[in-house]
């Protein structure tokens, strides 16, 4: 069965609205399907628009590393002086009687490579309990108090998924003297032709948008408009902000599968992004996601068979994953279940962008399933 064929199949069978998705390796574009419809019945095209949410991250976990070449950022130093936010964190060690959090200094700074491995102590409320219940009230989206937060481990003790690349991106502003948008559109988005992606919505863009959809209280699914890190505040979301299509980020992707150069433009050394690809955790163990807000994300354990790890910026699967990916792929999401993969020892890259909530929805699984497999039967 084709791509194509398996993906339709997928989409009908586990009522996806549609999906674009694309396939390339080191040379080029193998292939690129749009199924479906945008959740409005206006069918989704190649050119299609979609909110990438944390697919983000790669992007800015990319621009850090450029300023870790470049000698203005370093992977072990203390960010404190750079990003004064940073400065004195505090780790929570329980909750008083009256629900208020106890705190004690914690053991060591908070670096780069802490936050580009999700290694902080950094969380997400939606994700883990203690962390929105030391916050309180939820803090305003997009102000810079929605980042301030104790940690849940001392930084390099756990492996927690949060808003630490959010604090990558505001140390990428500081250390280049760009904001964050325009540091990414000079130095990756656009040497790389990546016109269609951008951290806020661009008016020609706005016809092309995929609408997001959500569950009902039926099981069946129902618009539901939603601005996921992007649009006007006191930060621009390195951890989420970024809309655009598929094609723009296989081109990001295939970059990276080719050691950091794509049409003779180099964005990183091959020997940064052979780096990025390393796990960069030891032992600690990576992809476990709780939730707070099943309507917003799903729980998720991203291949429970083994200990997977996390790279600068990415998710790694260092045995071979059930539906065909090899060991030593590197992948990850947004939470409008929006996917990638780099397998560099098959010589695969594959991005399949879908726009429903919540994250890691049964149906959304199911359809990436069958992509993958798709891919390697191919």
């Amino acid at each position: 069965m084709t791509i194509a064929a398996a993906l339709a199949d997928a989409i009908a069978a586990n009522g996806i609205p549609g999906a674009v998705a694309m396939v390339g390796d080191r040379q080029g574009v193998r292939e690129t399907v749009a199924i479906g419809h945008r959740g409005d019945g206006t069918p989704m095209t190649p050119d299609t628009v979609f909110q990438l949410a944390s697919m983000t991250k790669a992007i800015v976990s990319v621009a850090a590393m450029q300023l870790v070449e470049q000698g203005k950022l370093a992977l072990d130093a203390p960010l404190a002086d750079l990003v004064p936010g940073l400065a004195d964190p505090l780790v929570i060690t329980g909750f008083g009687d009256d629900g208020k959090v106890a705190t004690r200094p914690a053991a060591r700074p908070v670096t780069l490579r802490h936050l580009l491995t999700h290694t902080s102590g950094f969380g997400y409320d939606f994700v883990h309990a203690d962390m929105a219940r030391a916050r309180g009230a939820a803090p305003v989206p997009g102000t810079l108090a929605s980042l301030a937060s104790p940690l849940l481990f001392d930084p390099g003790d756990g492996w927690a998924y949060g808003i630490s690349t959010d604090w990558a991106g505001l140390a990428v502003e500081a250390a280049s003297g760009q904001r964050l948008d325009a540091y990414i559109a000079d130095h990756v988005t656009g040497p790389l032709g990546m016109a269609d992606t951008h951290f806020h919505l661009e008016k020609a863009d706005k016809a092309r948008l995929s609408g997001n959809m959500a569950r009902g209280e039926d099981g069946g699914l129902v618009p539901f408009p939603i601005n996921i890190g992007g649009g006007a505040g006191e930060f621009i979301s390195g951890g989420g902000g970024m809309l655009g299509t598929a094609s723009d980020y296989m081109r990001f992707v295939r970059m990276l599968l080719n050691g950091g150069s794509l049409d003779g433009v180099t964005i990183l050394q091959a020997a940064t992004v052979a780096e990025m690809m390393r796990n960069q955790i030891g032992t600690l163990r990576a992809g476990v996601m709780e939730t707070t807000m099943p309507a917003l994300s799903a729980r998720v354990e991203w291949f429970p068979e083994m200990r997977a790890g996390w790279g600068l910026g990415f998710l790694i699967n260092p045995e071979p994953g059930g539906d065909g990916r090899a060991a030593g792929s590197c992948a990850w999401a947004g939470i409008c279940n929006t996917y990638f993969w780099i397998d560099p020892a098959s010589d695969v890259a594959a991005v399949l962008l879908m726009q429903l909530l919540p994250f890691a929805d049964p149906a959304a699984l199911a359809t990436l399933s069958a992509f993958e497999r798709a891919v390697y039967d191919a």
